[in-house]
């Protein structure tokens, strides 16, 4: 049976305190992974980081991290790709004082270049430079460059699998929202397109590259060029499927820490929960 662990992309709607206390709260309404939103920048202090990541371990909370979204390591601008660079690293050293398995990141944007295999060859530069700066202590959290939402990005499966087949400590981090936005409705639609994508994921990487996956989750609005805004998992006007992804990983034995994007959290995060263990339940396996 997969082991599958949901818990909310930032602090929880319902919570009110110190950010060490997260894990407990996590823990009480039965969630078991956190992913830490540095998104506007890592302002948190060795000492709490380190506080929140005993917790985490104390109550079995999987931690992860998410990057400034300031990052670009495709421009062509050196003042912005060496502040992307040092973002990263400033990410990655807080992820390794709270424990975290993955810093989670946005690559950059196509624009500036003539091709994509440009851009992406920036990336991975971009990306090669990080573990160059990073101290010798930092050994604990991996690269996990996201899959975007916008065909404007980095991001998509084929980018972040040439990223990380280049890069040494990387890991994709895949958002089925993103991709199907990315699509604009065509793809994450049967649990057969998620498996290829697993399947190709695991091809060119290796299964260590899948275990476990690392997930963003929510259901999303997209216009042309992808997208738009997320949505909460009970709307029923826009896509994807949760149980389709959930059907995939239960059916092929996908560990996955499945993080919710969606507005409200953790409600959300404890309701994709609740529909894989209906899928459980289904398959006898619980």
């Amino acid at each position: 049976m997969p082991k599958l662990r949901f818990g909310p992309a930032g602090i929880p709607l319902d919570y009110k305190g110190p950010i060490e206390g997260v894990p407990l709260f996590l823990k009480s309404i039965g969630l078991n992974a956190f992913e830490y939103e540095a998104v506007r920048g890592v302002r948190i202090s060795e000492d709490k980081a380190r506080r929140l990541g005993s917790e985490a371990s104390i109550y079995d909370i999987a931690m992860s991290l998410h990057a400034p979204y300031f990052v670009n390591l495709a421009s062509p601008d050196p003042n912005i790709f060496e502040k992307s660079i040092d973002r990263i690293v400033e990410s990655m050293k807080a992820a390794e004082w709270m424990g975290a398995l993955v810093v989670v990141i946005h690559s950059g944007y196509y624009k500036g270049y003539r091709s994509r295999g440009e851009a992406i060859r920036r990336v991975i530069d971009g990306y090669r430079l990080v573990l160059e700066r990073l101290p010798g202590w930092v050994k604990k959290p991996m690269i996990s460059p996201e899959t975007m939402g916008k065909s404007s990005q980095v991001g998509s499966i084929e980018d972040t699998i040439e990223i990380c087949r280049s890069i040494e400590r990387c890991k994709p981090c895949i958002d089925w929202a993103h991709l199907y936005a990315r699509s604009e409705g065509k793809h994450v639609l049967t649990v057969e397109d998620v498996v290829k994508t697993l399947e190709l994921i695991e091809r060119e990487l290796g299964r260590k590259a899948l275990d476990p996956v690392h997930t963003h989750f929510s259901k999303i609005k997209y216009g042309r060029g992808g997208e738009r805004e997320h949505v909460v998992l009970s709307d029923k006007s826009h896509g994807p499927d949760w149980r389709i992804v959930c059907k995939a990983y239960i059916d092929h034995g996908y560990n996955a820490v499945v993080i919710s994007e969606s507005p409200i959290l953790e409600k959300d995060a404890i309701l994709m929960k609740k529909i894989c263990e209906e899928e459980m339940k289904i398959k006898g396996l619980i």
